[in-house]
């Protein structure tokens, strides 16, 4: 952000945080409601989890899908898409973001698995496997609600979702197996998961919402113009995207409301490393955007791309590699527990730093 585009930039963030304060105002309110919902409707209701369970294809939850993609698109309509070139060339953002998203997150995921959970190494290959699943979903409306860089947003989730395919097998192979026997720490454990399967992941959880945001920002502007889309259109949609967060939330947490609610000290015991995880992640992230000269906006979608996880995918390689009701399942079902709340209250912490951060690099 130049010094001549700063005031613009700040006016257009505080008119988006007077719209979220009318709408989202309650926003954590109606996502511990969510989860509690979720959580009762999979302890309560006899076989619902199995019910929903089996509404899948090719391993992929359609109801999750189904709240994932009302979710994302509405964000995604909302990304100009004219200005993406001005994200590709910031190295410094990009560069930041592969190294953190690919090699810090999951060596420090690694580290805090083997350090909390040492005597529990089912719970323990769960947590890895989340570290090494990089967001591409859930993390577009935390940044969005943070008053993120939509279009940095856009382009370091496509990123996180090239290297994903690429990425995330070798990976698990790393530090599931190889580095396990190489510190001596015993043996190994191998996934059960393809390129496809997770190519299958990344086309339906980002590429379906991406290539529909994009068509409706192309084809309303064209038909309206630029200022009507976004002033008369956008707000129309925008609330859909807090319907299918919270939607999701309840599917997600009635599919292991049972089991989340039957075994709370193996949950307490998972969450405590995912809490250190998404503290390091996300303060430590933010510090480097800071420290490295990014605007506020771009620090804190850097931010919020590090620390979240593709919670779906963790889960479906979790289930596929060991079982529906194995610990490391269990793990997998753990992380989104833990960081919704977390995240939104970071999103909090962010858009109070706003504007000390804006203030502090005017003043530079």
């Amino acid at each position: 952000m130049t010094r001549t585009e700063a005031p613009a930039t700040i006016a257009e963030e505080a008119s988006v945080v007077r719209k979220l304060s009318t709408l989202d105002r309650f926003l954590a309110v109606w996502i511990l409601i969510a989860m509690a919902v979720g959580l009762g409707l999979g302890r309560l209701v006899p076989g619902l989890d199995d019910t929903l369970a089996k509404v899948e294809i090719g391993g992929i939850s359609l109801p999750i899908a189904l709240g994932l993609l009302i979710m994302m698109y509405p964000v995604l309509a909302k990304v100009r898409y004219d200005k993406l070139d001005a994200v590709t060339g910031d190295r410094k953002l990009m560069a930041s973001s592969l190294v953190i998203n690919w090699v810090l997150g999951p060596a420090i995921m690694f580290a805090l698995a083997w350090i909390f959970l040492a005597d529990l190494p089912e719970y323990r290959t769960g947590l890895i496997i989340v570290g090494l699943a990089r967001c591409i979903a859930m993390v577009i409306i935390w940044n969005d609600l943070a008053c993120g860089d939509r279009e940095a947003a856009a382009v370091l989730v496509a990123l996180n979702s090239v290297f994903q395919v690429i990425a995330f097998g070798l990976l698990g192979w790393f530090y599931l197996d190889l580095l396990p026997g190489w510190l001596g720490l015993g043996d190994g454990e191998r996934l059960d998961i393809s390129m496809g399967k997770i190519a299958l992941n990344v086309v339906i959880f980002l590429g379906v919402p991406l290539l529909a945001g994009f068509l409706t920002r192309r084809i309303g502007e064209t038909k309206m113009g630029r200022e009507s889309y976004e002033q008369g259109f956008l707000p129309k949609i925008g609330p859909w995207a807090l319907y299918g967060l919270l939607f999701t939330i309840v599917i997600l947490f009635a599919l292991q409301g049972k089991t989340i609610t039957s075994q709370p000290l193996d949950v307490a015991r998972i969450a405590l490393p995912l809490l250190v995880y998404f503290a390091v992640m996300w303060f430590g992230t933010f510090a480097l955007g800071k420290a490295i000269g990014l605007a506020y906006d771009r620090t804190a979608t850097l931010a919020f791309t590090a620390a979240g996880n593709n919670f779906e995918l963790a889960i479906a390689v979790a289930i596929a590699t060991f079982g529906v009701t194995s610990g490391q399942a269990l793990s997998g079902v753990v992380g989104p527990l833990i960081e919704v709340p977390v995240l939104v209250g970071l999103v909090y912490v962010s858009l109070a730093w706003r504007k000390k951060f804006t203030a502090a690099q005017s003043a530079s």
